[in-house]
């Protein structure tokens, strides 16, 4: 196994830098050996058509871990039931993801990188197919959009219920959504911003940077109650451990508050004895739009405590700073779960202050968006 994913690891380096001609590529192959593969696209291919490419990307870079690998690829295969993929469309994926490798690799590619990518991608089909033969449920769910309130310009908080069919989930788990009367085909996740609950309901918090589109801006401008959304299988592992008696971080940096609110409310349903710290960081006080619910939580549960803080705001009357710099001033934080949630930036920066403080990397789990 070590020599194997030596040998992705080493091939990858040869297109690391070609990210963008290694997609043009394997699109271009794929589309000509498969026409009607193209009708599973959205129509703008740029910056959303390449899910499918980087989700195998990152699976092949997995498989030094087979614990993690396995889960992941179960995980995958059931979300990517929902752009209706088949079995034989993994078979010509694979012809058109080796043609690319090679062809952007140019003289450095040699048989012994083949061979592992070819072994990796049938580990990966294997394990995807395994994972969506396994679910019962529906390729994806409709959802109706219950309510929505807007916060600045920018972002946005938004709850939909879940329709026909029960939706679970577990609170710190991520889901992709579509908003398919305005960008059919398009999907993008987002974290479920509540802990589970019997009325099939979710809530998302959504932030567009000024002049953004896709599915972002379209949560935050143009959905509204009534409207349908389309939401697939839940994934990720950023979820709590119910058998540690270890003391809880949260550290959340503007809607990457979203998960550690489901986190926090799935303890207030049952934890007496776990100390929890939640860190809420933002540029300015107007940004910190859940902190008034966060403090509602405060309120009502003696073991949970919330530190807001602003990076770029002289008038706020608390923390100022990055969040991660404010982290650090409470620390250490050795013999605590950590759980952190945000920009990339802001994860890697905090990510460097529990290392420091000797966190061990079992006990730390996060969520980025962007990569990190």
């Amino acid at each position: 196994m070590d020599d194997f994913a030596r040998l992705l690891k080493e091939s990858w380096t040869l297109v690391e830098e070609h990210r963008e001609r290694l997609s043009g590529h394997f699109y271009a192959r794929l589309f000509l050996l498969d026409p009607e593969l193209r009708k599973l696209f959205p129509v703008e291919m740029t910056g959303q058509g390449d899910r499918i490419l980087e989700a195998i990307v990152t699976a092949a870079q997995t498989v030094g871990d087979p614990e993690s690998f396995d889960e992941y690829l179960r995980s995958l295969g059931r979300d990517h039931r929902k752009y209706h993929v088949e079995a034989t469309h993994y078979e010509t994926m694979g012809v058109a993801l080796l043609d690319a490798l090679r062809s952007i690799a140019g003289d450095g590619w040699n048989l012994e990188y083949d061979q592992a990518w070819r072994d990796a991608y049938a580990a990966i089909t294997e394990k995807m197919l395994a994972g969506a033969a396994a679910d019962d449920n529906p390729p994806f769910w409709h959802a109706e959009v219950l309510t929505h309130e807007r916060y600045g310009r920018d972002t946005a908080v938004l709850t939909c219920r879940a329709l026909q069919h029960p939706l679970s989930w577990r609170a710190g788990q991520y889901v992709s959504l579509e908003v398919p009367r305005h960008l059919p085909r398009v999907w993008r996740t987002y974290s479920v911003a509540n802990a589970p609950n019997g009325d099939n309901v979710l809530e998302f918090h959504v932030r567009t940077p000024a002049g953004a589109g896709w599915v972002s801006g379209a949560l935050v401008r143009r959905v509204k109650p009534g409207d349908l959304l389309r939401v697939a299988a839940p994934m990720g592992s950023m979820t709590l451990d119910r058998a540690s008696e270890r003391d809880i971080l949260c550290v959340a940096g503007g809607v990457g508050l979203a998960p550690i609110k489901a986190l926090v409310e799935e303890l207030a349903s049952y934890n007496r004895t776990r100390w929890v710290h939640v860190f809420y960081g933002a540029r300015a006080a107007a940004d910190l739009y859940g902190l008034a619910g966060l403090q509602e939580l405060v309120a009502a549960h003696p073991w949970l405590s919330v530190t807001p803080a602003c990076s770029e705001d002289p008038d706020f009357d608390g923390e100022r700073g990055d969040v991660s710099e404010v982290v650090s001033r409470y620390g250490p934080w050795t013999a605590h779960d950590c759980y952190v949630s945000g920009s990339a930036r802001m994860v890697r920066a905090t990510l460097r202050v529990l290392a420091g403080d000797g966190v061990p990397p079992e006990n730390t789990r996060y969520d980025t968006f962007g990569n990190l």
